[in-house]
């Protein structure tokens, strides 16, 4: 063994390493991260309507791109990602752009996390991830809460609205009065 492998074995065992080169997501990720392209964000973003009275929350958030420009435009966002070095990486995002103040980045499954204070969800997962969201979507939001989505639809609920920016897709829906399945 390398004399560089001992010491860190020895200083992971008396917990003197930094925590961002031992953290690890509680759990495997559902999806492995792929950041969405700056205008990709401002589409979902335009056509969620985001302004400065909305609270957005980004599930799946990575490196917290979408939550960052959100703040830039004013809104309220919280970054939700079970990788805590994505969280790492977000909070320093976010202090570099100076929206700090403005938003914030929670290290959590979002199967689990609170979200019904959102008026605006984005989205950048898997289609089956999606399916598996819906009905906590549908249960927790309130009715007019907006959903954006890069690249998966949500099976047989129907978008609002389908744009397609540079080979990219973007589904919008609004959570209805009495979402489906309740």
């Amino acid at each position: 063994m390398q004399p560089a492998a001992r010491i860190g074995i020895v200083l992971a065992a008396l917990g003197m390493l930094p925590a961002a080169l031992t953290a690890q997501p509680s759990r495997i990720p559902d999806v492995r991260y792929e950041p969405s392209t700056p205008e990709v964000v401002a589409e979902m973003l335009k056509v969620a309507n985001v302004g400065k009275n909305d609270l957005v929350y980004d599930l799946g958030c990575g490196d917290g791109r979408i939550v960052v420009a959100a703040g830039k435009l004013g809104a309220r966002g919280v970054g939700i990602d079970i990788d805590p070095q994505r969280i790492k990486e977000a909070r320093e995002n976010a202090r570099q752009a100076g929206v700090e103040g403005r938003v914030q980045f929670r290290n959590e499954d979002l199967f689990k996390a609170r979200i019904r204070e959102a008026t605006v969800v984005t989205l950048y997962l898997l289609p089956s991830v999606n399916l598996r969201l819906r009905p906590k979507l549908w249960k927790e939001l309130k009715p007019g809460t907006r959903v954006v989505s890069h690249c998966h639809d949500m099976g047989d609920w129907k978008p609002d609205k389908e744009i397609e920016l540079d080979g990219h897709r973007i589904y919008f829906w609004t959570i209805p009065a009495k979402a489906p399945g309740q």
